[in-house]
């Protein structure tokens, strides 16, 4: 039986302009995952190699619809009911099976966004070109007729359409584009293709940190809501040692009173670790690097890149804390 490869991967780069003899493509806020079809049976299985095959219902009865010998590399994605990308609807699944798995399809059904295409009618593509993947993945889902849970990530050449996306689509969750040489082909495990993701710079509120008090690790940052509460908004990443000793010489330890004493803090997204935290009076206002993806609470899902401290803005001057989409 064929066995799927390992993923390409894509390194990171800080120019979003399309190089000549690329491709573009959205990068969607979801899952990785690859595709196989073998004999009626279908594997699933995330980038990092855990089976996903029970817990996705909608893509195993999707397969009908596949010609057999045939596997795809995708990123599984769910939309809200606001039309944004959702990911912590995928959160879970991968604990569900049979009839609890059905009930989530069921409610948030997960889409297959197939972006390149390793095997089609038995045929191994991943020596072909990525031009010519590509055209056969088109051609399989015209000839095919493919409906959901399949869909066809977007693929351009012109650098027009990629600063589209790169404006336009960020509202609802796009995270930035990923490129590959139209000469390329599939290399199982290479940093081979290139990914540029949207940052921007935020204001936050520092609300306790971890590490040493002489020197802080990594900072938790808030926001203020319409209602004066502080909320928790998200993390940095580790912070230079430069950097965590001019924080500590503002930081003030907090009082009893803190809004946040008692709270946990989960060590990472999806993490069942807990952080070893010390709360601080929520007072200085550092400024951020952040990307576009948002949890279901608005706080944002990847730590937060650090860029300076802001001791001239008063807290009361950052932007106020938006509650992500309840339904």
């Amino acid at each position: 039986m064929w066995t799927l490869p390992e993923p390409m991967l894509a390194a990171p780069v800080s120019d979003p302009a399309l190089p000549d003899g690329w491709a573009a493509e959205v990068k969607w806020d979801g899952w990785r995952a690859l595709l196989s079809l073998d004999a009626g049976r279908l594997v699933l299985r995330s980038r990092q190699g855990t089976d996903l095959t029970a817990s996705f219902p909608e893509v195993r009865s999707g397969v009908a619809q596949l010609p057999d010998a045939t596997a795809m590399d995708g990123e599984l994605i769910v939309w809200d009911a606001a039309g944004r990308l959702a990911f912590e609807r995928l959160q879970g699944r991968l604990q569900r099976r049979g009839a609890g798995a059905a009930r989530l399809a069921e409610q948030w059904p997960a889409h297959f966004v197939a972006f390149d295409l390793l095997r089609l009618v038995g045929a191994d593509t991943t020596s072909w070109p990525y031009w010519r993947r590509r055209a056969a993945l088109e051609a399989l889902f015209s000839e095919e007729k493919l409906t959901a849970p399949w869909a066809l990530c977007p693929s351009t050449t012109d650098p027009a359409t990629v600063r589209e996306w790169l404006t336009s689509w960020t509202a609802v969750g796009v995270e930035g584009v990923v490129y590959k040489r139209l000469e390329g082909a599939y290399e199982p495990s290479v940093r081979g293709w290139r990914k540029y993701k949207i940052r921007k710079t935020e204001d936050a509120i520092v609300g306790a940190f971890t590490g040493s008090p002489a020197a802080p690790r990594m900072l938790l940052l808030g926001r203020y809501d319409i209602d004066g509460r502080l909320r928790y908004v998200g993390r940095s990443t580790t912070l230079p040692q430069t950097a965590g000793r001019a924080v500590a010489r503002l930081l003030t330890p907090a009082e009893d009173d803190h809004p946040w004493t008692g709270w946990t803090f989960s060590a990472g997204w999806g993490s069942r670790e807990s952080l070893h935290v010390t709360l601080v009076t929520p007072e200085l206002v550092v400024e951020v690097g952040v990307d576009v993806a948002r949890d279901g609470a608005g706080r944002w899902r990847h730590p937060a890149r650090w860029h300076r401290m802001r001791p001239d803005l008063p807290p009361a001057d950052t932007p106020t804390f938006e509650s992500g989409p309840t339904g």
